[in-house]
């Protein structure tokens, strides 16, 4: 029974969420109504200092959220390359009310220890990055949530969707896009929010 409502809270939450990505951002201003936020998620997450968190504690900043694995030598790579070019597309004052978050697809290798690694390898250390992991349940549900798909197809390799979510302070998505060489598009939602 737990398990069912679970499943139905994870399904209108991503359902909200898409729909309100697909809003346009001036009607949803005038709108009383909030959208459904992603700090209503949880779950815990670990980040690459190794301090336990929920993603609510991430309130407060805009948040620009890609999922990755660190041992991924294809599309992550150019993930990472993007999100270094949204971060230095944002204004410098945006980018002290926000958040570069990787969430990392492949929790079992992707310790506290290993995202560090990663962050000081691509040389991503100002504050404003943040690395996540949980366990398998948290992140299917986030990926859920951020309509982002994956499968593990060898012990070390996963398909994924390459795709960059945008939310608001309040933690509502108010832009999401697919692929990569995006940056322009991603930071200019960024730079458009109160």
């Amino acid at each position: 029974r737990k398990t069912m409502m679970k499943y139905w809270v994870i399904t209108v939450l991503s359902f909200l969420l898409l729909a309100a990505c697909k809003k346009d951002e001036t009607k949803a201003e005038q709108e009383p109504e909030r959208a459904a936020s992603i700090f209503m998620l949880d779950s815990k997450w670990q980040n690459q200092e190794g301090k336990t968190l929920q993603l609510k504690d991430l309130k407060g900043k805009n948040l620009v959220i890609t999922m990755i694995f660190t041992s991924c030598d294809t599309a992550c790579p150019l993930l990472v390359a993007d999100m270094k070019k949204i971060a230095a597309k944002i204004s410098k004052e945006k980018l002290k009310e926000t958040h570069l978050v990787f969430v990392s697809i492949d929790p079992e290798h992707d310790t506290p220890e290993v995202l560090k690694a990663y962050a000081m390898k691509h040389r991503m250390t100002e504050d404003y990055w943040v690395l996540l992991r949980s366990d398998k349940e948290a992140v299917r549900e986030l990926a859920n949530v951020l309509a982002v798909k994956y499968k593990k197809i060898s012990p070390i390799v996963f398909s994924h969707s390459n795709i960059v979510s945008v939310f608001n302070k309040n933690g509502e998505m108010v832009s999401q896009v697919e692929g990569t060489l995006k940056a322009d598009e991603v930071s200019a939602a960024v730079n458009k929010l109160k």
